[in-house]
């Protein structure tokens, strides 16, 4: 029979047979909210406004509106005695019938923890190729074609398809990566419905994990992942894993009959159990209370899929790209005009036009982007680290902050056994006999620390003499008990030498308070008495135990029980019996050391103003001991659960200040990660491996994960390590400075050329009357300039520059080109009216040697200028770029200055110079490194910053 259904004031009336309506969760929710906000047109106003201002930006502050309703609806139900939850599920003690069960998936869909739709491919291609840069390489090409400049439409062409290429290959793989957590809670459940129509019949069947609906009553046994949030109903010995969620190793006790309140942090309800969490041990029924999106599981992946917060150097390429299109569409339309007031032909007119407008793109961008980063990630390979993702390399080099997690980063990942002491603390031998006579005949489940055990007693020349004891039998460890007992029997001979008998011992070690609760005697080993285990010396065992906890260390206790024989001589066969009343001996102590590298490569990470925050699931105190061996400072700690009581100010004020992170869970770590990147400005990466960390690897500007990584978090990771070793890191970050920095070269380098070029080109236009370079000769010139700086990403950077983190300045490049680029059109005015003045009374054909004279003094400039400008240095005194740079400068300003000499120059239209017209680009070259120096110290000076 059903059970009688009671009523509840704020749940809906409409009780239709098991139907769960939003207005039951709801009424709960409503009972947990805030005061309601302020109304009125002021207050609308302000919301308003501040919704604006801040944008979709997600600063990592308090809990979004849904996933308080996920935290206020379990909570209700923790509080709740189990009649009342199947009243608030509107389900019965039987189950649900199938039909209801069926109409219940129809209404709230599949259970499936993400409801984001991924974008499709074609999505992605077409937000790849829609970028202003593409969009003013396509119309150069189509216009280059319609003017039959077919070579230079199809270099435009190939570089648009590098460029979309790789930005579509890069997201898509994201999003392949993002759908397969849709798979990682697929299982078949046992769930209990009722059949029949007279007479219900309870029936146990097994349905697939998608198709379990809330009011559901699932069975599990160890090994089962539970496949949504459930109430327990009933349970027996229920250990539970919740690693996936927390990425603490340990386990978690759970029953049913309790009653939780919301003191308690979320994930230490011992009445709930949460999706995609599994049982280790013990079995038990559960209520379903919540699939699908309101699930706990769904509001730490409802971020996966989202897009990344903006990137800085994104974002300054596309302004770069609006104002070229400005620039180009007015300077091009004055020479369009010009040209054809002053000629007449309106298809040469756009010609040369077309022809400025290449001129004043930066072709190559692409290609010298993406050259660097591939070159970077060469590098990084041979460090044994794979990068995914090409451009967080140059995202490391943005990096200040970084986010780790303890376990196998900063430490070794393994025990080494510290001490054996007593019950007062002091080392006793007798301690480490037992627990090694223990760690070495045990022979089922060998853990870690029974490895730890045995190297301690071999490197430190302890004799026990394991051979002089036969093992009887074992009691295998679980963890139900939590602890592992071996029967041993030694043969001893009396003293007069005449007769043997054989003593049997059990000997346990476990933890330390299981170990406790089986024994009833302690022995004072300097005297060799035994006592009764008084409630006073368990207290001041605990306290011992806790207070080596505190210093970082992991504890086992350690018992030991004579066994007595019965009338045939063989010891009694009940476990229980025969493991209890044992005498406790002491406790061994185990540490998981930091790694010797850790320490340096930290060093060197703060030494290129990189800080370390760690993050972790695990313990207060077991952080602390381990920054404070690593030299992290560990003066401003906080844990997840004090985290949770903050506001949404104090929450970003005490993020901003802690470098020691500790207890968190996947959400907190999300919310730490935003915080630091939104509220604090910084570039954050993120180094972790488990499938906790997905929500922060996700979010973070750098996600790092390691090759023995969960594959989700490998997925989900820009960065893979071979070898868990912060001085990769150390050596990427390098990599990312310098690729960021010959990235800058470039764009700070072609656009002053280019622009400082192309307003040469309005002055001499309108000055001149006629071209100062036709289009072909024009192309040839921007055709040489481009190829000259391939070797750019070969280039050098200083030392000093790689010492701090680099970024897009908003302002900077703006300010970089009002104040380099006038140096520019200064020398070539100059050129022009040296050309003009001191030539024109001796040459015949003013046109041809004019536009010979610029030609070669337009290549020299725009191919010298990286050399002026790749340093804060005097260039070629003080500092002196890569061979490849000066190789490249050198063979391209012999082919400019050849051009004209040749059979080629004489087609394109150009006519030997004079000597002294190399002897005037000397003195005008000097004369522009000259000031252009000044003007780069003044610069400096103003701005703190070079590159």
């Amino acid at each position: 029979m059903g059970r009688p259904r009671t009523s509840l004031p704020f749940l809906s009336s409409n009780v239709d047979g098991g139907h769960v309506g939003n207005s039951i969760e709801d009424g709960l929710v409503q009972r947990e909210k805030p005061p309601p906000r302020e109304d009125g047109f002021p207050h609308v106003v302000g919301r308003f406004l501040q919704r604006f201002m801040s944008g979709n930006q997600v600063d990592g502050g308090l809990r979004t509106e849904e996933e308080e309703k996920v935290y206020s609806w379990l909570y209700a139900l923790a509080r709740s005695d189990k009649d009342l939850v199947f009243e608030y599920v509107r389900s019965t003690e039987r189950g649900l019938s199938f039909t209801e069960a069926e109409r219940r998936l129809r209404e709230s869909g599949p259970n499936a923890p993400l409801e984001y739709t991924f974008p499709s491919w074609w999505h992605l291609l077409w937000n790849a190729f829609f970028h202003p840069f593409n969009m003013i390489l396509i119309v150069l090409s189509v216009l280059s074609y319609i003017t039959s400049d077919n070579p230079n439409g199809c270099i435009m062409l190939a570089l648009v398809f590098i460029s979309v290429s790789l930005r579509f290959y890069q997201e898509h793989s994201s999003s392949k990566a993002a759908m397969k957590l849709s798979e990682f809670v697929k299982c078949p459940i046992k769930v209990q419905r009722c059949a029949g129509r007279v007479e219900q019949t309870e029936l146990i069947v097994q349905v697939d994990q998608k198709d379990v609906v809330p009011g559901d009553i699932i069975i599990f046994e160890p090994g089962d992942l539970f496949p949504g949030d459930v109430r327990l109903l009933s349970s027996k010995h229920l250990v539970v894993s919740q690693s996936s969620l927390t990425g603490e190793s340990g386990t978690s006790d759970k029953m049913a009959d309790v009653k939780e309140n919301e003191s308690t942090p979320l994930l230490d309800l011992r009445n709930i159990c949460f999706m995609g969490t599994n049982v280790v041990s013990g079995s038990g029924t559960g209520l379903v209370i919540s699939t699908g999106s309101k699930t706990y599981m769904s509001t730490i992946f409802s971020n996966i899929g989202k897009r990344k917060p903006p990137d800085d150097f994104e974002r300054g390429v596309r302004r770069i790209s609006y104002v070229l299109v400005g620039v180009m569409l007015v300077v091009v339309a004055i020479i369009i005009l010009t040209e054809y007031f002053t000629s007449g032909e309106l298809s040469e007119s756009v010609l040369f036009g077309l022809s400025v407008a290449c001129a004043l793109t930066p072709q190559m961008l692409p290609l010298i982007v993406n050259t660097s980063l591939a070159k970077g990630a060469l590098a990084m390979a041979k460090d044994r680290c794979v990068v995914k993702s090409i451009t967080a390399i140059r995202d490391m080099g943005s990096m200040d902050i970084l986010c780790i997690d303890k376990t196998g980063t900063l430490t070794m990942d393994r025990a080494i056994m510290v001490d054996h002491l007593d019950c007062w603390g002091v080392k006793r031998e007798k301690v480490l006999q037992f627990a090694f006579l223990n760690s070495y005949f045990k022979t089922e489940q060998k853990y870690p620390l029974d490895d730890a055990i045995l190297a301690y007693v071999y490197t430190n020349g302890h004799r026990f003499q394991p051979s002089k004891w036969t093992k009887v039998d074992e009691l295998p460890f679980d963890f139900i008990r939590r602890r592992v007992s071996v029967i041993l029997e030694i043969e001893s001979i009396s003293r007069d030498g005449k007769s043997k008998s054989s003593d049997r011992f059990m000997v346990t070690k476990g933890a330390l308070e299981e170990v406790m609760k089986v024994c009833s005697f302690i022995e004072k080993i300097d005297s060799g008495s035994t006592t009764a285990f008084s409630a006073k010396e368990y207290q001041r065992i605990l306290d011992l135990g806790e207070e080596l906890s505190n210093e970082g260390l992991r504890i086992i206790g350690v018992a030991v029980k004579r066994l007595t024989k019965n009338a045939s001589g063989q010891i009694k066969d009940d476990d229980e019996v025969t493991e209890s009343d044992m005498v406790f001996l002491g406790l061994i102590t185990f540490y998981d050391p930091p790694k010797d590298s850790a320490k340096q490569a930290l060093w060197r990470l703060a030494e290129k103003g990189v800080k370390a925050k760690v993050l972790t699931g695990d313990s207060r105190a077991l952080a602390i001991k381990v920054c404070q061996e690593v030299g992290i400072r560990t003066t401003h700690v906080i844990t997840g659960p004090e985290l949770e009581l903050l506001d949404q100010e104090s929450f970003h004020e005490t993020v901003q200040r802690a470098t020691v992170l500790a207890r968190l869970t996947p959400t907190q770590k999300l919310r730490v990660v935003q915080s630091l990147q939104t509220v604090g400005n910084h570039v954050v990466g993120f180094l972790g491996d488990g499938i906790n960390d997905s929500l922060a690897l996700d979010a973070a500007n750098v996600g790092i994960s390691v090759d023995s990584g969960a594959s989700v978090a490998k997925d989900f990771s820009q960065i893979i390590l071979l070898e868990k070793d912060l001085n990769v890191l150390v050596a990427g970050v390098v990599r990312g400075r310098m690729t960021y920095g010959n990235t800058m070269k470039y764009i700070k380098m072609s656009v002053i050329a280019n622009v400082g070029s192309v307003l040469s080109l309005l002055i001499a236009t309108l000055f001149l009357q006629f071209e100062p370079l036709t289009p072909r000769q024009l192309l040839v010139q921007n055709f040489l300039y481009s190829v000259g700086q391939i070797a750019i990403p070969w280039d050098k950077m200083e030392e000093d520059y790689v010492k701090t983190p680099q970024r897009w300045s908003r302002q900077g490049l703006p300010m970089f080109i009002l104040w380099n680029g006038p140096v520019c059109t200064v020398c070539d005015v100059a050129t022009l009216l040296f050309l003009w003045f001191y030539y024109q009374a001796d040459v015949v054909d003013m046109d041809e040697f004019f536009r010979s004279g610029w030609f070669v003094e337009g290549l020299l400039m725009q191919t010298l200028i990286i050399h002026l400008i790749r340093t804060e240095k005097i260039p070629f005194i003080q500092e002196t770029a890569s061979w490849p740079v000066i190789l490249s400068t050198v063979v391209i300003s012999a082919i400019g200055i050849a051009i004209p000499c040749t059979g080629i120059g004489e087609v394109m239209g150009f006519v030997r110079l004079p000597l002294s017209f190399f002897g005037f680009l000397v003195v005008l070259f000097i004369g522009y490194f000259t000031i252009g120096q000044i003007v780069k110290r003044i610069y400096i000076m103003v701005y703190k910053k070079w590159l």
